[in-house]
């Protein structure tokens, strides 16, 4: 057990930390072995989002991550069921009317 109090703050946050990694390496193999149990597009964007996040929050390398969505398309494409890929709606750009700016009118000083 750890005397300075600064080690025991890193003992708090090390277990906390412990605990949230845990939390994120057992969603991503829930959601891969749901995958791979039934293999779906909706498993697999899921499987895919676990991944993401797992990589977002430092549980897993991204490379690692990589591969493991690689596989996964792979599988997929094998299964014949793609996942749904996100496409950004493109909106036809709004014109804004210009406001006409009054012209500014001379004045003359009379000396």
């Amino acid at each position: 057990m750890p005397i300075i109090k600064s080690a025991k703050k890193r003992v708090r946050v090390a277990s906390k930390a412990a605990i949230r990694n845990s939390k994120t390496k057992r969603s991503l193999r829930t959601a891969i072995k749901a995958f791979h149990a039934n293999i779906t597009a909706k498993n697999a964007d899921s499987a895919q989002s676990a991944l993401d996040i797992a990589v977002k929050k430092g549980v897993i390398h991204k490379n690692k991550a990589a591969r493991k969505k690689k596989q996964l398309a792979a599988k997929a494409k094998q299964a014949k069921a793609t996942p749904a890929k996100k496409t950004a709606v493109k909106k036809a750009p709004v014109k804004k009317p210009t406001a006409k700016k009054p012209v500014a009118k001379k004045t003359t000083t009379k000396k």
